[in-house]
């Protein structure tokens, strides 16, 4: 997911994950959010051992996840 907004300063992005985290919070006032969506991906990747991130750019921020899958067809 591709974000098209500020990007995230640096010195918050290993606390994204974290419950109830927020980075700017007069946007959050505006927006809404309780700051627990990232900690649910986290809490989901890590049980499923996958691979998860975000990286910033000078235009946005990517979040990106990867899911490695078996597949069942027989």
């Amino acid at each position: 997911v591709f974000n098209t907004g500020k990007p995230i300063p640096e010195e918050d992005l290993p606390n994204l994950w974290n419950k109830f985290f927020k980075v700017d919070k007069a946007r959050t006032r505006e927006y809404g959010g309780s700051g627990i969506g990232l900690s649910i991906v986290k809490a989901i990747m890590e049980g499923m051992n996958q691979s998860y991130g975000v990286k910033n750019y000078d235009n946005g921020v990517k979040f990106w996840f990867t899911l490695e899958l078996d597949d069942i067809r027989k």
